[in-house]
């Protein structure tokens, strides 16, 4: 009875995926209008979203005219937003202050391949009244846990995040005690008012030491709900990614795997 009546829920509380998007990108500049088999990036990632059941509103959230002007071709919403946005996440909130909704969730504009069901558990936390705040993780090894361009968590019993780091943590002393070693997935899920009052505030020591934002919400003494994911989406940071991006966009489509969205 208890996931029926959540399951009725989702569909009663109005839920927005906000997809930041710019052109300015010290690595890849133009990023959001490369091309990935006849589509632009944005629209991929677009579409991929607008998959996800209980989801009331999908907008590109952008301050450049000409992903404006891309997204509204393929028929997809926009929300102009300002110059001056210090992150993905204050324009995230900027668009959210137009949108009539309950929970916003940010989905990065580079990860073209996003799986809809990862929105989806995304806002469960949310939509139940638990939690303000969540995020996504997945099982990563002991090796790729040296990455520091891998984010990595740590959880309490419950799953709510204890640390980020781009360090290796938890340090395994004892390799005979077996313990599971977490990567961060950069999508996540807000309560919308405390979205709004999260971005109001200043950076926080720990933040601005690892270069995660996500960390100012554990300072101010709030819980991130961690979901426990199979895998880590495609994101694509450099052209080199792209192309990689594009041989798996290939083979998907050759194989039928997604979805037609057109």
């Amino acid at each position: 009875m208890t996931s029926i009546r959540l399951c009725a829920r989702i569909f009663t509380v109005k839920v927005a995926v906000v997809i930041p998007a710019r052109m300015a990108s010290t690595r890849f500049p133009g990023k959001p209008l490369a091309d990935i088999c006849g589509k632009p990036m944005i629209q991929w990632v677009y579409e991929r979203t607008c998959q996800a059941r209980g989801i009331s509103t999908v907008v590109v959230a952008t301050c450049d005219d000409e992903i404006a002007e891309t997204v509204r071709r393929f028929g997809g919403d926009v929300v102009m937003t300002s110059n001056y946005c210090r992150s993905g996440t204050d324009r995230v909130a900027e668009a959210a202050r137009e949108i009539e909704c309950d929970i916003v969730v940010n989905v990065q504009g580079d990860e073209p391949f996003i799986e809809p069901h990862f929105i989806e558990k995304s806002i469960v936390p949310l939509v139940s009244g638990s939690d303000v705040m969540s995020s996504l993780m997945f099982e990563i090894t002991p090796k790729q846990a040296e990455d520091p361009n891998l984010v990595k968590v740590v959880v309490t019993l419950d799953g709510h995040a204890l640390y980020f780091s781009r360090a290796p943590i938890p340090h395994i002393r004892d390799t005979t005690n077996s313990v599971a070693i977490y990567g961060h997935i950069g999508l996540y899920a807000y309560t919308k008012d405390f979205l709004l009052s999260y971005t109001g505030w200043n950076p926080t020591p720990l933040e601005l030491a690892e270069s995660l934002e996500q960390l100012r919400a554990l300072e101010h003494g709030y819980r991130v709900k961690m979901i426990k994911v199979d895998s880590k989406p495609f994101g694509v940071d450099t052209p080199e990614d792209l192309e990689r991006a594009r041989q798996y966009a290939r083979q998907c489509l050759g194989q039928n795997t997604f979805a037609n969205t057109d």
